[in-house]
Parts: C-alpha cells; structure tokens; sequence
C-alpha cells in the first residue's frame, strides 16, 4: 500500500512540477504549423474557388449550415472580398510565426483561429487530414508549445544571460491587449456563439492572471499555484493528443479488418489504378503488379495501425511501429498524391518520438543551419575572413563584446 501511494505521489509531483514533452510538443507544432501554411500557400490562387464567396459553396448556403451546428469562423462575419483577404491572410501570418516560435501564446489562439474560419467555412473540401490539423490545432493552444526550438526560447535565454527579468517583455502584453479590445469588441456585436466567447475569455484571463502574478510576486504562493495550473493544463492537452493519435489508428485499423479487401490483401491495388491519385502512373503502375509486395503492404497496413496502440507499453516495439507508419505516411505521399493529409499526421505522431532521437536531430539541423549561413557569409563576402580570398591571411580576429555583469 505504501509503496502504491509513493508511486502516485510521484506521478502527481511529475504531472504538477513541469510540462512535459518539450521536444514532442515543439514537434508537433512545427510540423502542424508547415502543414497549413504550405497548403495555404498551394492553394493560394484557389483560395476563392474553395473558401470565398465567390466559390460553388456559396456564403448563404454556408451560413445556413454554420446556423445549425453553431460552428466557429470569421468568414461568417461579412461575404466581402476584403474581409475574406484579411482573414486569409491572418491564416498565413499566424502559420509562418508559430512555425517560427514567436509568441506561441498568441499564435496558437490566431493559428487555431485561422485553421476553424477556413475549414468550417467549407468543410466539403477536406480529409482526414484536414481533420487531425482541425483537432490538433485546438489542443496545440492548451500547451506551452514554445519551451524549446522558438523564437521564444532564444528570447528567454538570452534574457537569463543578460539578466533580464522575463517579464520586462513589453511586444507580448501589447499582443494581449489587442487581443483582449478585439475580442471585447466581438463580444459588444454578439457576431460569436457564447460557447467560443468563453472560451476565448478564459484563455485571456487565465493569461493577464499567470503574466500579472508572475511580475508582481514570482516567488508567491499564487503565482506558483497558477504555475501548476498551466503544468497540468499542458500535459492534460498532450495527454489527449496522444489518445486522439491512438484512436485514429485504432479505429482506422478494426474497420480495415471489415473490409473484404483488406481481408483478401488487394486493398492497396486499387487506390494505385485511380487516374486522381496517381502523381506518378509509371511507379504505380510498377507496384500494382507486384502482386507480393500488394499483399505484404496491405496486411502490414491493418496490423501496424491495430498493434500501435498496444505497442506503447514496450519502447522497442513502439518505436518500431512508429518508423513503419511514417515510412507508410511518406509513400501515401508520394504514391498518391497526398502530401498535406501526410504532413498533418506525421506531426500527430511526432508526439511519440523518443527525446534522444529529437536531440540528436536538432543538433543535425542546428549543424546544417549553421554550415548554411556561414556558406551564406562568406558568399556574400561577410565571412570569418571579411570577405579575403581562400589562402589569403585575414586581419586580427575581433575579439567578442564584453556584456555588463
């Protein structure tokens, strides 16, 4: 009984002391984050065709739909062309900065946002991938998303080694007061559905509540209180991503068992023979005649998605597992077209990835990051050597800025 007791007070501590899955979290959203704003981007010259008032799905029709199911999106405050623009345009904005990591706070409400106006204002253009980026984008607000690989991080380190207070930031409580006379403003015209206007109060003020306690008494009981909140709000939000992956790939895989053709193994044939879903006729054409390969690539599908859940209690097996799905995610891509229902779950299941092997990768993509720019320098004559030729002796090296103790 003790030893019980011991155990789920430690649970409870790990749960309430920290928000765990930095690296998992950070994944996710940058992944979620280049998902939509690549296919904002590829459907830019579309955008009116599938989101517009311009589009077959008319704005009558849509708010005829949005009426019924009190569904969320601005595209229902005015059919104009210039609104339209403007919150298309936010989808862009918010998708480019919380891919980046500035201001995840705000970004990840804008970001959801813009993710909610444009797949609510016409959901007969989406997949399963439009989906997970749907749900994904609402768990993404409730976690502290920007602790590593952010705009933010490299802000709050470098305030640490100056010896800054974090909350001297003035551009953060300048976004929120903005945010707040907005949504204010929204709430005077009553053009919101009260269930997102609380929502979007609550996150307001649960944040001025954390940044104010947080300036006046950081070392107080409230702000640690209020501490703990968001620690269990954030691992309660990963919590529930991790299940919703689960999910999908568990009720993916038992309907896939239903299916005569996933019982007979040809299931994979004929999505390769669809002309839509083709991008290549020649290697699809190649692997639907590969009557072997058909089979295992089936049947490997249905018990990769059935056993992954179960796969979570071993870490081998897990990681296993996941390899094969993303391997599996990166062919749909390729093989049929799809790549954004790929990105979308790729991301979801970054959730999973062992922290060594997102180490390990963030020092590969810091190296290459960094070999990029000082090929860039030296380019563009800003080099280590001040733009000398190869061989040629530079002056003295510049010795780096003392900071003030």
């Amino acid at each position: 009984m003790r030893a019980a007791l011991a155990r789920l007070a430690r649970c409870v501590h790990l749960v309430t002391s920290r928000s765990l899955g930095p690296y998992q979290t950070a994944v996710v959203r940058i992944g979620l984050a280049a998902t939509w704003l690549l296919f904002l981007l590829r459907e830019f010259p579309h955008r009116h065709l599938l989101y517009g008032p311009e589009g077959p799905w008319g704005w009558s029709m849509a708010r005829r739909l949005i009426a019924g199911n009190d569904a969320f999106t601005l595209l229902m405050w005015s059919d104009g062309r210039l609104w339209f623009e403007a919150v298309y345009g936010l989808a862009v904005v918010a998708s480019a900065l919380l891919l980046v990591g500035w201001r995840t706070r705000t970004m990840s409400v804008l970001f959801m946002v813009g993710v909610l106006s444009l797949q609510n204002r016409n959901i007969f253009v989406g997949d399963g991938g439009d989906n997970v980026v749907h749900l994904l984008a609402i768990y993404l607000v409730l976690t502290r998303c920007g602790q590593v690989w952010s705009l933010d991080a490299r802000r709050a380190a470098r305030a640490g080694a100056w010896g800054r207070e974090p909350w001297a930031d003035r551009a953060g409580p300048v976004l929120w007061a903005g945010s707040a006379a907005a949504l204010a403003a929204v709430t005077a015209l009553g053009v919101a559905g009260w269930g997102w206007l609380l929502f979007f109060w609550v996150l307001l003020t649960g944040q001025a509540v954390w940044w104010w306690l947080g300036r006046r008494a950081p070392d107080g009981q409230a702000y640690v209180l209020s501490d703990v909140v968001a620690h269990l709000v954030h691992n309660g939000a990963l919590s529930v991503i991790m299940a919703e992956t689960c999910l999908i790939y568990a009720t993916a895989g038992w309907y896939k068992i239903q299916g005569s053709r996933w019982q007979d193994g040809t299931a994979v044939y004929y999505p390769l023979q669809l002309e839509s879903f083709s991008p290549w006729p020649g290697l699809s054409e190649m692997l639907a005649g590969q009557g072997l390969l058909v089979l295992a690539m089936t049947y490997g599908t249905v018990l990769t998605q059935v056993a992954f859940p179960f796969a979570l209690l071993n870490r081998r097996a897990k990681n296993a597992l996941l390899a094969l799905m993303m391997a599996e995610h990166l062919a749909i891509a390729v093989l049929l077209g799809l790549p954004f229902f790929s990105m979308a779950m790729i991301a979801a299941d970054s959730v999973f990835l062992p922290t060594v092997f997102l180490l390990w990768a963030g020092r590969g993509c810091a190296r290459a990051r960094d070999g990029v720019v000082r090929r860039a320098r030296v380019v563009l004559g800003r080099g280590r050597y001040g733009g000398h030729e190869a061989g040629e002796p530079a002056g003295p090296a510049r010795k780096p800025p003392v900071r003030p103790s």
